[in-house]
Order: C-alpha cells, then structure tokens, then sequence
C-alpha cells in the first residue's frame, strides 16, 4: 500500500470530475439505471425493505468497474450495473452486504439513546423533508440522534471502503478485505480527513448557498428545483466516481494488484 499525503483527498475529487466529464451521459445513464432497478427492488415486499443495503457491494463495483474503463479508454456501456452480479465473488460480496445492513440497524440502534427513538422513527415514516413546513424538518433531539449514528458507524465505514473492490478484484475472503480496508482508511486518515470535508462542502454547504441565491433571485421554489436537480444529480454521479482513485492510489490499478 503506498503512503499518500493530506492533498491527495482533493486530488481523488478532482479525478472524479475528470473521470465524469469522460463520458458523463455514460455515467449518468449508469446511475439511473442504477435508482430504477433499486427502486423496482425495494418494491419488494418485506425483501425490498433490506435487499437495496445488502446490494450496495455488488452494486458499488459496476461504477468501479466502469472507472476503470474510462481510464482503458473503453466505452461504458449500460450491462456494466450487472459486473458484480456476473463475479465470482458475489456469494461474498452478498455476505458484505450483510454486514452493511447489520452495521446500519446498529448505528441506527444506538441513536435511540440519544434521541429517544425520533431518528428511526424519521426513517421509518418515510415522510420528505420539506424546507417550506418546519413540521417535516428534523429536531434538535433527532439532529443528535443523527450525529451518534454517524459516529458509530464509523468503524463499519472504514472497514467497508475498501472491501468490495478488494474482494473482487483482489479475490480476498470478506474477513481480510474487511481488515485490510479499514487499516488502509486508518493509514491515510489525513487524506480521508481531507476528502470528507471537501465532500461536505461540494456536496452539501455549496448546493445550500447556491438554492438559497435562486430562491432570493427567482422567488419560486419550482426554479431552485429545476436549477438544483441537475447540479445535485451531477454532483453525486461525480462522488461515485471518486470512489476509485482512492483505491488505485492505496492499492494500485486493478490489473496491476496482485492479491497476497
């Protein structure tokens, strides 16, 4: 594993832009085929309220492996959503996704102690968040619950970063890529420090300025819808592909990786 310093976290975002702006109609494409066919999962009765988390593993290599083929220079073509269905890891990767919902309803377990119930209470009614009705906003009480979810989950996030693509491509058990990942997530910290932040900013505070200046101009909340869609959609097709540089620069291009 190579041992990066504190500005690789902005670099990894700016190769996800780069990575997008490639083939971005490609890539977009690939996350809606993505929603639909989650959606069309959790229609599923009492599965469809689980399946989606347990999937998220499988379902994370196929934007990895359409990376990787931006960076070959190879064309992304809509059967990639089906890369970790067709691997031979997927008894494993479904075995990760376990993990991932077993991680979930604990984080979300231990809010409860803080909040008295309020955050999964929210989750569980399904209701949106609507700006215009401060009924429909989140309380000070669930904010806290939130936070203490956050923090639990932690661990389990940094153990999962890394796992999938380690599984798959590194054919490693669930176990070792579990441990390998979060050391890996702990080795470069500063770099992840970096990242998050920059995430949080591009991600959450800039969207914020920018709803808030189109509702002051235009005065109509359809506009901040229709101006904002498009920029949020844009934004986490790009996250999704900052995913990959972070392994390739912990643990080298996939064809170059040799498992241990």
């Amino acid at each position: 594993m190579m041992k990066l310093n504190s500005s690789s976290g902005w670099l990894w975002i700016k190769d996800g832009f780069r990575l997008f702006r490639q083939q971005p109609v490609e890539m977009l494409a690939l996350f809606f085929a993505y929603m639909f066919l989650t959606m069309g999962i959790g229609l599923i009765p009492v599965l469809g309220q689980f399946m989606p988390l347990i999937l998220v593993p499988t379902f994370s290599m196929s934007f990895m492996q359409a990376c990787r083929q931006i960076e070959a220079g190879q064309r992304v073509h809509p059967n990639v959503l089906l890369t970790g269905f067709r691997s031979p890891a997927l008894p494993r990767l479904l075995m990760l996704g376990l993990l991932y919902l077993l991680a979930a309803m604990v984080a979300i377990g231990a809010s409860a102690l803080v909040d008295g119930g309020a955050f999964w209470d929210f989750l569980t009614s399904q209701k949106p968040i609507n700006p215009q009705d401060p009924k429909s906003m989140p309380d000070t009480a669930m904010f806290w619950g939130m936070l203490c979810s956050a923090i639990v989950y932690l661990p389990a996030l940094m153990a999962f970063w890394f796992a999938a693509p380690l599984i798959a491509w590194q054919n490693m058990g669930v176990g070792k890529a579990v441990f390998y990942s979060f050391f890996a997530v702990r080795g470069e910290g500063r770099a992840f420090t970096v990242y998050g932040l920059a995430w949080l900013v591009l991600g959450v505070l800039l969207p914020m300025v920018l709803s808030l200046m189109v509702a002051i101009i235009v005065g109509k909340a359809i506009a901040v819808v229709i101006i904002m869609m498009p920029v949020s959609l844009a934004l986490t097709v790009v996250m999704y592909c900052s995913f990959y540089p972070p392994y390739t620069h912990v643990f080298g291009k996939p064809d170059q990786a040799n498992p241990e």
